[in-house]
């Protein structure tokens, strides 16, 4: 599978100060990336998991100067990039008796939960249909209209008689 397999000692220093100290995690990433692609002559290059995390472990200001990276390079043309001493990705599963099974009580799992949203589903609407089968069956009873309060009665307001001179 692995076409192609090298460990390289990345420089990252020179690229990573031609930007300002809050981009340089980044600009190191690139510069990785840049660096495969330019010694492994692939259009595509993964960074794995560990050696971001390498990248990134002192923050984004102050990456390490150099890195010692394993690169491997498939018949797709694709390589994957990763820390000297982590294990690298799977890059594709072996279909195994094993492997087969698993994924068939997965789909016999996932079956299984439709059929049963589906049985919720059917039972909801029985329920439905059964409540507004009762309210039909039901005559309807006038509520009581509540009584009118009474009004306020209104008192007499004294007028004031103005006097004449």
């Amino acid at each position: 599978m692995a076409k192609l397999e090298r460990t390289y000692n990345i420089p990252l220093r020179k690229e990573f100060q031609k930007v300002p100290k809050y981009k340089r995690a980044k600009k190191a990433v690139k510069a990785v990336k840049e660096f495969l692609m330019k010694h492994m002559k692939a259009e595509d290059v993964k960074v794995g998991k560990y050696l971001n995390e390498k990248i990134w472990e002192r923050g984004i200001k102050n990456p390490p100067h150099h890195v010692k990276v394993n690169a491997v390079k498939d018949d797709n043309n694709i390589v994957i990039a990763e820390i000297v001493g982590a294990p690298l990705p799977k890059e594709e599963k072996k279909e195994g008796k094993k492997e087969v099974k698993a994924e068939e009580k997965k789909e016999e799992a996932k079956e299984n939960k439709k059929a049963e949203v589906k049985k919720e589903e059917e039972k909801a609407e029985e329920v439905k249909e059964e409540s507004k089968e009762e309210k039909k069956e039901e005559p309807k009873k006038e509520a009581p209209k509540p009584a009118k309060k009474a009004a306020p009665k209104k008192t007499a307001t004294k007028k004031t008689v103005s006097k004449k001179k």
